[in-house]
This record gives C-alpha cells, sequence and structure tokens, in this order.
C-alpha cells in the first residue's frame, strides 16, 4: 500500500524489507532474483516479489507474495475507476487530470532516459532502437518488432563472436517495415469478456522491460485494434496507474472496469498478472543458463531496446494528447526539470499537477 515511485522504488523497498531488515535473503541472493525477473517478460517489481515468496514459501509463498502485492493497488485502483465513470464528467475531476497528465509524460520521458542510457550499450543497439521506433511510427506490429529486434541482436552477437563486426546499417534492413503493420490496424470490434482477457493475458506473456512498455500494447490492441478506448481514455488510464501505489500493470484493473464494470476488472487483472506467477514458478532452475548464454543474452538485448522504442512512440502519441495548451506545457516541463535535476517522489509531482490543474479549471 505505500509503494509509490515505480519499479526501482517498489525493489528498493523489497530490499530494505528482507534483506537488511528481516535477513530473509542475502544481498547476493537478492540480486540474483532481480537479474532473474529482468530476463522474464512482465512486470519486474511483481515478478521480484513472487521469486522472494517462492523462496521463503514455496508455490503458497508465490501465491501470498503476489496476492500482498497486487490486490491493495488493484482495489484502489478499481475504486478510483468506480469514481471516474460516476462522477469523471465533473469540471473538479477533470481538471485534477487535466494537470496530473503532463506529469505522467515527464515521469514518461524521465523514465525513458534513465532506462535508455543502461539498455542501449552499443551502436547496434542504437540502430536496432531507431529502426524498431521509425517502423513503430510508421504503422508496424509491436510483437513482430519485438521479435525481429532480438533476432537481429543475436546475430550481430553471433557475428561478433566469430570477430566480425557487424554494421548497423544492414541489420536494419532485417527490422519490418510498416508493411509488416496492417494487421493491428482495423475497425473498432465488438466488446466480449473474454477478448478482454486472452488481450491481457497476451500482454502480460510478451511485455519485456519497464512498466511504462505496457503503455506501447495497450494503445495498439485497445485504441487502434479493437476501438474500445480512445486516447484520452487510455491516458486517465496510465494518470490513474501513476497517482497509486503498487505495480503500473494495475491499469488493467481500471481499463476492465471502464469497459466492462467489477467482472471486466477482475479478468483483466487476472489476465495481465497471471504469466507473471506461471513464468516465476517454472523459470527457477533455467534462469541461470539463460544468462549464461550469450545468444540468449543478446537477443534479450535487442528485446529490451525495442521495448524502449515503442515506449518512446506511445510517449510521443500521448503527449500530444496531453500537452495541449500553454499551461499543460508549462506543468510538463516543469515536472521534467524537477525530475531530472533532483530524486523528488514523483507522487509529490503528481498531487502538484492535479491541485494545479483544478485550480486552473476552477479559475476558468
Amino acid at each position: 500500500m505505500t509503494a509509490f515511485g515505480g519499479p526501482v522504488a517498489h525493489i528498493a523497498m523489497m530490499e530494505h524489507e528482507v534483506v537488511r531488515r528481516r535477513g530473509w535473503l542475502t544481498r547476493e541472493q537478492f540480486l540474483d532474483f532481480v537479474g532473474a525477473a529482468n530476463l522474464l517478460p512482465g512486470p519486474n517489481s511483481t515478478e521480484l516479489a513472487l521469486h522472494v515468496g517462492r523462496e521463503r514459501g514455496g508455490w503458497r509463498g508465490l501465491l501470498i507474495a503476489g496476492a500482498a502485492f497486487i490486490l491493495p493497488s488493484a482495489i484502489l485502483v478499481g475504486a478510483l475507476a468506480w469514481v471516474y465513470v460516476r462522477f469523471g464528467s465533473l469540471p473538479e475531476l477533470a481538471g485534477v487530470l487535466h494537470g496530473v497528465k503532463p506529469v505522467v509524460i515527464a515521469i514518461m520521458l524521465q523514465a525513458l532516459w534513465r532506462l535508455g542510457r543502461t539498455a542501449v550499450r552499443s551502436p547496434v543497439l542504437a540502430a536496432i532502437a531507431l529502426a524498431v521506433a521509425v517502423a513503430a511510427a510508421l504503422g508496424a506490429g509491436e510483437l513482430l518488432l519485438l521479435a525481429a529486434a532480438g533476432i537481429v541482436s543475436a546475430l550481430a552477437a553471433a557475428l561478433a563472436r566469430r570477430g566480425l563486426r557487424a554494421k548497423p546499417l544492414p541489420l536494419l534492413l532485417l527490422v519490418p517495415g510498416p508493411a509488416a503493420g496492417l494487421a493491428i490496424q482495423g475497425t473498432a470490434a465488438a466488446f466480449s469478456l473474454g477478448t478482454l482477457f486472452v488481450t491481457f493475458l497476451k500482454i502480460g506473456s510478451v511485455l519485456f522491460g519497464s512498466g511504462y512498455v505496457l503503455l506501447a500494447f495497450l494503445r495498439a490492441d485497445f485504441v487502434e485494434r479493437l476501438g474500445w478506448l480512445t486516447g484520452q481514455q487510455l491516458l486517465d488510464a496510465v494518470a490513474i496507474g501513476q497517482v497509486t501505489p503498487g505495480p503500473l500493470f494495475t491499469t488493467a484493473t481500471f481499463i476492465g472496469f471502464l469497459l466492462a464494470g467489477v467482472p471486466g476488472a477482475i479478468l483483466a487483472t487476472v489476465a495481465i498478472f497471471l504469466p507473471a506467477f506461471v513464468f516465476v514458478a517454472a523459470s527457477g532452475p533455467l534462469i541461470p543458463r539463460i544468462r549464461r548464454s550469450p545468444t540468449a543474452g543478446a537477443l534479450l538485448d535487442g528485446v529490451t531496446v525495442a521495448s524502449l522504442a515503442l515506449m518512446a512512440i506511445v510517449t510521443w502519441q500521448l503527449g500530444r494528447e496531453a500537452i495541449v495548451d500553454l499551461p499543460t506545457l508549462g506543468i510538463a516541463v516543469t515536472a521534467a526539470a524537477a525530475l531530472f535535476a533532483s530524486r523528488i517522489n514523483s507522487a509529490w509531482l503528481i498531487l502538484a499537477g492535479g491541485l494545479l490543474g483544478a485550480a486552473l479549471t476552477y479559475a476558468s
């Protein structure tokens, strides 16, 4: 209930509790689990909690740790979703969200910068990221782009091990162009709980990288492919996910409630987190072997930078919907400056943005 600040803050809080305060794990064990979580699709901080629970209490510990980490946030997001559906048209709430959305964009930009400095470690990875960003902007499908980026990165690593230097420009030709993404475009589909469940299950099964990369998948599926949400509704969902503690993946709870009330919220939450439980339960003895494999490591590097490229495109798309006038531009720039210049908790900036947005709406 107190885990504000995103995956990095969640991991820091867990390290304090389970290593320093309670002594349940050694620092080396904890870092191994951090690495394992980064190798799996899904929400990293949630998977870390699952690893800790599994280590301490087997499958029962895994279930208890997962429920304790996810449920408080999901319940709170569900309650806020009810408020949004019931009172979302009130000027006061609209003003709050008007001020929060530019702060969310600033937070996404900071996350991109921080994660990108770590992930883009070579000219080849930088070229892959650029190619994926261009292809995604032109309409290529996100799953195909992630797969292609991983293969290209693994190919470059294989060439390097043979003493050959990969040329970034020829490798870019292997990244799919916009024609490969025509399948994600379509007219609005009829809503069904089954499609809702399967879509979130797919997202939870294939999403690598920061929780912010989730936004690329949500936009591709729910805004562009299915037509169930508008861009503004997605941005509102992201804003609610930001103002609540816990994993950003509980944005799915908000979307599920928005589309189908309590049943939709439950199904969406279960679907997006279920793969994490399965992956953690099954991956224990396999993680060290995967990380020692140069090919698998290079493939994961490519998937990671592609995820960040998709996140960059979605940040641009949502930014155009969030920053619509001089006040929202000022809020975004101020929030970004504060984030880059200090270690301020993003929750304070979100609170300030909401209050300022409400004040501006009231004044007008």
